[in-house]
């Protein structure tokens, strides 16, 4: 084997490599004394050619090295507990990082301190990298930072590999058809989830959720040991969801199965939640779709059905005046338990009437978003200023409320 050729570094860089050169160090620690010089070079290259300058070979002393012990000599038995780690889940992309006793880390300052080199790459990082590339030979899977499907942290101090499975999230619109589906798992408040008489031992307050529903063909298809529904806000549980539907994105935990085929889990959500929910527009998702979906407060339109008798007119009139003012919320009464008790304050963009017959009408309306709509014509014994029932003077009550759309996109 040809020798390496000279490496061109500052003289005082070769005098740092002089003085490490009496050392016990493994041709990795040798060259990552100087990591960052020598672009594009591995430590061992960049070793091997920092003692070709100095005329002076080395050895690799093993285990007995200085720096780190004898254990990049021993990667591949962290690549081994690695891939044994993961055994049983799909994975394309990983991440890897380690674990160390804070005494190694000490030492490796002091070895810096002593050589006096100022272009040190530290343990941690040589020893990550060259972990994940070797992950990458072993599995054939792309390591980086970027979207990975498992993180695997190397614990030096008990000899353990960690595996981290990152959830798969899938997004879509749902359209809720039955008033009695919540949109989200409702534990018992009586026993919080754990099972007790007044839940039949079921610890939830409702038998089925939008969530379950929705989950349940993409809980058995992935092997996922949980689900986290993320909705761009939700409706009543007795208010239908029409329309495009609500933007939501699904969250599978801890998935044995990455690669899903949308097309047919539609199909078999479309079948299992016949009359109950329907879903569309599936695609595949991100963290950054949960955040976008959480954060988002567009515009929603409503079909209310109220139970009053007012002459059309009347109705009108006070739908003008609705119009023209801001409406304070106070936290309703029904959810007070469970949200804090402060005032919001929103407005109805826009209104109309679209039918009426003795003693009951329909509203068309488009609100903003965190409008409550009951309370705003029921008006909440007066947490909610100015109601409908509160500007034409007579009680109402709310018959049943449909979301017609949420205003997600430019244009609707």
């Amino acid at each position: 084997m040809p020798d390496p050729p000279p490496f061109d570094v500052p003289e005082s860089a070769l005098a740092a490599a002089r003085r490490a050169e009496g050392l016990a160090l493994c041709p990795e620690c040798f060259g990552r004394l100087f990591g960052r010089l020598g672009h594009g070079l591995t430590n061992p290259e960049r070793a091997a050619r920092l003692r070709a300058a100095l005329g002076a070979p080395g050895a690799d002393p093993g285990p007995a090295c200085v720096g780190c012990a004898g254990l990049f000599a021993r990667t591949e038995v962290w690549v081994e507990r690695a891939v044994r780690a993961a055994e049983g889940f799909e994975w394309h992309r990983f991440t890897c990082g380690s674990r160390w006793e804070p005494e190694l880390l000490a030492r490796e300052e002091a070895l810096w301190s002593d050589v006096g080199t100022e272009w040190g790459e530290s343990l941690r990082s040589a020893f990550n990298r060259e972990l994940g590339k070797q992950i990458e030979r072993r599995s054939g899977a792309a390591g980086g930072p970027e979207r990975p499907d498992v993180v695997f942290l190397a614990d030096l101090a008990v000899g353990r590999v960690e595996v981290t499975v990152l959830p798969v999230y899938v997004r879509g619109r749902y359209r809720k058809l039955d008033r009695s589906l919540p949109q989200t798992r409702w534990p018992c408040r009586r026993c919080r989830g754990r099972g007790c008489a007044a839940c039949g031992g079921t610890g939830k307050t409702y038998s089925e959720s939008v969530e379950e529903v929705v989950a349940a063909p993409f809980l058995r298809a992935s092997g996922a040991t949980d689900t986290r529904f993320h909705g761009m806000g939700r409706e009543d549980i007795d208010a239908r969801m029409l329309g495009r539907g609500r933007p939501f994105v699904l969250e599978l935990v801890r998935p044995r199965r990455r690669s899903l085929d949308l097309v047919a889990l539609g199909a078999e959500l479309a079948e299992s939640a016949r009359g109950r929910v329907e879903v569309v527009d599936l695609a595949p998702a991100d963290a950054a779709d949960v955040l976008r979906v959480k954060e988002a407060s567009p515009d929603k339109s409503y079909r209310v059905g109220v139970l009053g008798d007012v002459a059309v007119a009347k109705v009108n009139e006070a739908l003008d005046l609705a119009l023209a003012r801001a409406i304070a919320q106070r936290t309703p009464t029904r959810v007070a338990h469970r949200r804090a008790d402060r005032v919001r304050t929103r407005r109805i963009v826009a209104a109309r009437l679209v039918d009426a017959a003795r003693g009951r009408f329909t509203l068309d309306l488009r609100t903003e978003a965190g409008t409550y709509v009951k309370e705003w014509v029921e008006g909440d014994g007066g947490r909610t200023e100015p109601s409908l029932a509160g500007l034409l003077g007579v009680p109402l009550k709310v018959e049943f409320l449909d979301v017609l759309e949420i205003h997600d996109t430019e244009g609707t």
